[in-house]
């Protein structure tokens, strides 16, 4: 199902209105989704830090890992016809691009670097 979301979104991408305000406000866009991601998830740690320990690198990794798709994509595209429907899906799409492109391919390298794996203890 995905698959076929993101080939209908590639058609519904040809038939856009192409502004570059829309892709600068797509590059806005993304500070303001990660850094919302990290209040999101460091705001409940704070209050609740009592019982949920959590290390500045695991919150990090929460925000980061945070990964936009299809849905964003779904929903941006079944807005009625609205003088602004086109910047919002091409806004989300850029979006979710970022999400798909950096921030998923670079998840396990940032755990990696984050969580080194322990040695293995040797046996006699």
């Amino acid at each position: 199902m995905n698959a076929i979301l993101f080939v209908l979104i590639g058609l519904q991408l040809i038939t856009l209105e192409y502004n570059k305000n829309f892709f600068i406000i797509g590059l806005l866009a993304i500070p303001i989704i990660l850094c919302s991601r990290y209040l999101a998830i460091r705001v409940p740690q704070l209050l609740l830090r009592k019982w949920i320990n959590l290390d500045r690198k695991a919150i990090f990794l929460m925000t980061w890992g945070g990964l936009r798709g299809g849905l964003s994509i779904a929903m941006a595209l079944s807005l009625k016809y609205a003088e602004q429907k086109d910047m919002f899906v091409f806004v989300t799409y850029i979006v979710v691009l970022f999400s798909i492109m950096v921030q998923g391919l670079s998840m396990g390298k940032l755990a990696r670097s984050f969580y080194p794996a322990k040695p293995a203890e040797a046996k006699d």
